[in-house]
């Protein structure tokens, strides 16, 4: 921690600001992780490591995932779900969010299920020490390969559509069945980014209201096809409660008509889509409050049916891994338009963390190296890619910058590894994961003989 107390306007108007209103928030409520603290030299602590150590000793930039904040946002999502439904459970990490082996061993080791998207989750999720049967296969539209994949592990396969029914079909049988579960379009709006809305009727996912009775009768057709749940998800970074209530009912709804048709429903997964708070205006429910909402709610819709209490299924993704992670920059060259707006150029962007070009997401910025220094200027934060769209921060309150200066950009753990690129050739950063003032690296640096290895030169344009 600091040496002296700072005073209550330093801490109001430097980066101290951030820690200062973190308290004991829930994981997702908080923008810093749970182990982040400023040590004697002013620098920003994560995980009982300086973040310029860090740096220093495994480059620029650099994701740091802090495995105190993900265990416990795993921990309180099985004890909440424990406290609050009195029937069997299952959390599950959405892997899509930071899908790598260190994730999914730490969610693995944490009891949790794996999400999983893709063939090559698939691999990640088994080659982290997760049990097939706590695999659920997901995705909109898996490949004849994916759907062997999936059926020759022995994981549970969610099946989106037509296609991927029929296909199942083909690639089963009474010597190798598939266990499935049906994912069905909810038709209920919240208040998300439109590309991340994914509950509503006009949605590429599931299958839509009108074709259920279909779905079920020919389900109930194919002996090889065991049909054990329904799913649905309504969206992501969904700060609201009330679709989630809505949610129970319409599942129940169905349960009751697929078992009409003889489907054997004991398992219903609401999906994940609890949000963050990426800035210190965002307010989303805590962990334990979503886990309750959703619980009670599929209890009294239970209980409104009079029909027995189903497996209840939650796949978090951005709420267990979003907050654990920060990631480090080092600032360059810097410029400004006089009148108009100052720019401070960092060693990554659009590469690294593609959600502001995107989904114009927005994110906060602190001064690593000098966490106590006054705001005094208003940047923006830009990004090194030849792409005038590449900046990360517009706006940004912060100390007088120079080169070499460290910005950290706090909640960086969903969705900014997993979509990165090599957008201008530039390497993927490196990622370690903090604990207790180790660091061990977890994803190794991107070198440029990375990114000719796949590269191949036609013999006729060759010199």
């Amino acid at each position: 921690m600091v040496s002296t107390l700072p005073s209550t306007n330093q801490i109001a108007n430097s980066s101290l600001r951030y820690l200062e209103t973190e308290g004991s928030a829930s994981p997702n409520q908080r923008l810093l992780p749970l182990s982040a603290r400023v040590n004697q030299h002013d620098h920003l602590d994560v995980g009982g490591c300086d973040v310029l150590d860090l740096l220093h000793e495994f480059g620029s930039p650099l994701y740091i995932l802090d495995e105190m904040t993900l265990r416990a946002a795993c921990q309180q999502y099985r004890q909440a779900f424990a406290q609050y439904y009195p029937g069997d459970t299952l959390v599950m990490y959405a892997s899509k969010a930071w899908n790598c082996l260190a994730v999914c061993a730490i969610s693995t080791q944490e009891g949790l299920a794996i999400d999983v998207v893709s063939g090559g989750e698939l691999l990640t999720a088994l080659k982290a020490g997760a049990s097939p049967n706590n695999i659920y296969f997901h995705g909109n539209n898996k490949s004849y390969r994916e759907l062997h994949q999936g059926v020759e592990a022995g994981c549970r396969i969610v099946v989106d559509n037509w296609h991927e029914l029929k296909t199942l079909t083909t690639l089963t049988s009474s010597e190798t069945p598939a266990t499935i579960l049906l994912r069905l379009t909810p038709g209920i709006e919240c208040h998300t980014h439109e590309y991340i809305k994914t509950g509503h009727i006009d949605s590429k996912f599931g299958f839509d209201p009108d074709q259920l009775e279909a779905v079920f009768a020919y389900v109930a057709q194919q002996p090889s096809l065991n049909c054990i749940g329904l799913h649905a998800h309504i969206g992501s970074q969904i700060f609201e409660l009330q679709p989630h209530r809505d949610l129970s009912g319409v599942l129940v709804q169905w349960m009751e008509t697929a078992k009409r048709y003889g489907l054997p429903i004991s398992e219903l997964d609401v999906g994940g889509g609890l949000g963050i708070r990426y800035t210190e205006t965002d307010d989303p429910p805590s962990i334990t409050d979503w886990a309750q909402v959703v619980c009670e709610h599929m209890v009294t819709a239970c209980q409104a049916a009079n029909v027995p209490l189903p497996r209840l299924i939650c796949e978090p993704g951005r709420s267990l891994i979003g907050t654990a992670c920060v990631t480090a920059y080092t600032v360059g060259g810097q410029k400004t338009v006089p009148g108009i707006r100052a720019y401070a150029a960092v060693d990554g962007g659009m590469s690294d963390n593609p959600r502001p070009i995107t989904y114009q997401s927005v994110y906060r910025v602190l001064a690593a190296n000098k966490m106590s220094a006054p705001l005094s200027e208003t940047v923006t934060l830009a990004g090194k890619h030849c792409e005038s769209g590449d900046v990360i921060i517009h706006d940004a309150q912060l100390p007088i910058l120079s080169s070499g200066d460290i910005l950290v950009i706090p909640a960086t753990g969903a969705y900014n590894y997993s979509m990165a690129s090599n957008y201008n050739r530039v390497p993927r950063p490196a990622a370690v994961l903090v604990q207790n003032g180790q660091a061990s690296l977890i994803l190794q640096r991107e070198t440029e003989a990375d990114l000719m290895r796949y590269d191949r030169l036609p013999s006729y344009l060759a010199g």
